[in-house]
């Protein structure tokens, strides 16, 4: 996938799923579906990244992380469709691994 029309889907999933997030509160019979459109777009993007085989450990690692945060993503929507209130500490979950991934990012490049 080229990274530029990546770019394009990650953002566009990022708004999806915080509209989804937000429209939980007025509107539970369609927000799961938003959302769960923008989950699946983030960790697609984080799937179809492919680290380089000469990347160090610490660069493959962050890469896990970020599936990691994807998969959580997943999850969240999951429990949003059952109607359950643990879709919310999913999402903290994901954001806090994706919060921790990119502000490491740069400094793994060095």
């Amino acid at each position: 996938m080229n990274r530029q029309i990546r770019n394009y889907i990650f953002m566009f999933s990022g708004v999806l799923a915080l509209a989804g997030a937000a429209l939980y509160i007025t509107d539970r019979i369609h927000a799961p579906y938003v959302f769960a459109a923008g989950a699946a777009g983030i960790t697609v993007c984080f799937m179809t990244v492919v680290p380089p085989k000469d990347s160090g450990f610490r660069r493959r690692r962050l890469h896990r992380i970020n599936v990691l945060a994807g998969i959580s993503m997943i999850a969240s929507s999951i429990f949003m469709f059952r109607e359950r209130m643990e879709w919310v500490v999913f999402l903290l979950i994901a954001a806090l691994l994706m919060i921790y991934t990119s502000s490491v990012t740069p400094r793994a490049d060095e």
